[in-house]
């Protein structure tokens, strides 16, 4: 009996076509996402208050069973640094047993998810949401790895970030200069390293170098053997964790945190993977692989695990085809469990924080601040709230807070945008020239229109409706006259749709803008990237800039176009 399509994970689909040539090129990403993958899983494994092996746990055995069971081509999983913070927190109170239970109840509510359709209900967390608790998260992440970097002495460090900050502020005394100089290097290292050359990941060189000069030097700093012991060498062992009852209400909260977090970074990964390789995943076959990764991750000592952008992005440009290159790079983090676990004792922590505290920068989005503090004050509340209750409460708080925020608004800004008045004479002559019937529309122009309310949880209705660019004119209109509102979350949808239109030689052109979606259109940076000449006032300007285009490019446009099909007005 076969699975149905919709059901059927993506390495069935891929191994029907599999071939010699194709798992070369699998293999080859895989061993190099691999070695991207070991500093970080360990790095993860020790921020989130566990020893390092249970990184490397979580991304053998979730990292494999994500990519085996999949709706991804080319996700990677494994631990990131969104669950850093809440997974620390979980530890830190409940102990190992706690964030055992946390997984597998996060686990089961990813496949109820997946199983009740959820997997597309996602996309209706509003980018400011988003981009609050990246923001504060990469803040949090940054802010437990001071002491290993410094080589402070200090008590235990509270887990509440404002605690956090004190404590190491009275031991700011306590530097141990060796350590310092060990992580700058790794810091310059893994910074610098790309410009030599991208074929070997920075993390990994920095990781050799300050490993060796650790040992050769006999530098007097922590590394994973003085802290931890070392990592066991041999499989990940199965073994049932001890569960406590009374501590299924109280930690429930924040298995629905986990599960959302999953949910959340695995589909965006996903996203931001079908955009590199010009796939389209299957949110809900994607959740059953997270959901049944993270009921098996704790029992193999591991902690949760999602999809994970830097590395599936790795992986696609190290040129993988299928699910079988992520499932190389689990293998070959055991192999390296297996034959290579001993050498790990001589990792200095403090080249560890340093991955982490690039991790942080590139995960934190930080441009996208800028963005979010040109638009209106109700995209830039969200995402206060949002950022401010994850660094300064917990991640839970600041989601469910962020998410209520912003739909009280999402109601606000919709009533605002409904309008009764008659019609006059003037508005019938000033809708002239918005009027599309009496026009010719050439074969060099494919026209969309967007009608309504365009708002997170509507925008994933423009990339189904673009999915094809190939079936695409030259030239791009999308007509605006009927869209009712515009937020942050649909102004990030058509700032991916001109990157994608951009990408395949196609000019995007927007007309007929209302006051509210103008208005942002304009405050924000999106006319940088769009062009001021290609927002324009209403169709009938929109098909003579088309012209223009097409003039400028010799009229190729209409050759192109010619096998093209429509798409329906």
């Amino acid at each position: 009996m076969t699975l149905p399509l919709r059901w059927t994970p993506k390495l069935l689909i891929s191994l029907r076509t599999y071939n010699a040539h194709t798992f070369v090129q699998d293999l080859i990403a895989g061993l190099t996402v691999g070695l991207v993958a070991l500093p970080l899983a360990m790095a993860f494994g020790i921020a989130s208050g566990v020893p390092p092996q249970a990184g490397l746990y979580t991304a053998v055995v979730a990292g494999f069973l994500i990519s085996a069971l999949g709706g991804s081509r080319n996700q990677i999983g494994g631990p990131t640094g969104a669950f850093v913070v809440i997974v620390a927190g979980i530890v830190a109170k409940f102990g190992v047993s706690g964030l055992a239970l946390v997984t597998l109840m996060a686990g089961v509510l990813l496949i109820v998810m997946s199983l009740a359709g959820f997997g597309t209900a996602v996309k209706f967390i509003p980018r400011p949401v988003t981009v609050g608790f990246t923001n504060g998260i990469a803040i949090l992440i940054a802010s437990t790895q001071i002491k290993d970097i410094l080589g402070l002495r200090t008590g235990a460090v509270p887990s509440d970030f404002i605690g956090r900050l004190r404590v190491l502020g009275a031991s700011i005394g306590t530097v141990h200069w060796p350590t310092l100089a060990l992580g700058a290097i790794s810091l310059a290292i893994i910074l610098l390293w790309p410009r030599v050359t991208t074929r070997v990941p920075g993390s990994i060189v920095a990781l050799a170098v300050c490993t060796i000069a650790t040992v050769v030097l006999s530098l007097p700093v922590e590394t994973i053997g003085t802290k931890f012991g070392g990592i066991p060498t041999g499989f990940p062992s199965f073994a049932l964790p001890h569960f406590n009852a009374d501590h299924i209400m109280p930690l429930l909260p924040s298995a629905f945190t986990v599960a959302l977090l999953a949910a959340v970074e695995s589909l965006l990964s996903a996203v931001v993977a079908d955009g590199m390789s010009g796939d389209r995943h299957n949110a809900n076959v994607e959740l059953i692989a997270q959901g049944l990764a993270n009921i098996a991750s704790p029992l193999f000592g591991g902690i949760p695990a999602t999809g994970a952008i830097a590395r599936t992005a790795t992986n696609i440009r190290s040129g993988a085809k299928t699910p079988v290159a992520g499932m190389i790079h689990a293998l070959s983090l055991l192999l390296i469990l297996l034959f290579a676990a001993p050498l790990a004792r001589f990792i200095p922590l403090a080249t560890l924080a340093a991955v982490l505290f690039v991790v942080a920068y590139n995960m934190g989005e930080w441009r996208e601040i800028g963005v979010i503090l040109r638009l209106s004050m109700t995209d830039i509340s969200v995402w206060a709230v949002t950022f401010l209750l994850t660094v300064l409460a917990d991640l839970t708080v600041a989601v469910g807070t962020g998410m209520a925020l912003a739909s009280l608004l999402y109601i606000m800004r919709v009533a605002e945008t409904t309008t009764v008045a008659p019609v006059t004479e003037e508005y019938l002559r000033d809708g002239m020239p918005h009027i599309l019937q009496d026009k010719e529309v050439p074969s060099y122009v494919t026209i969309l229109r967007i009608h309504g309310p365009f708002l997170f949880g509507t925008t994933e209705k423009l990339m189904e409706a673009t999915a094809d660019l190939s079936s695409f004119a030259p030239v791009l209109i999308v007509r605006l006259r009927n869209m009712t509102a515009l937020d942050a979350t649909g102004l990030h949808a058509l700032e991916m749709l001109i990157d994608r239109l951009r990408k395949s030689g196609r000019t995007l052109l927007l007309c007929g803008a209302r006051e509210q979606p103008l208005r942002l259109l304009m405050q924000s940076d999106f006319l940088d990237k769009l062009g001021k000449e290609n927002l324009l006032e209403h169709v009938e300007a929109a098909l003579a800039r088309a012209q223009q285009v097409n003039a400028d490019f010799g009229g190729l446009g209409s050759d192109i176009a010619a096998d093209m099909k429509h798409i329906p007005l």
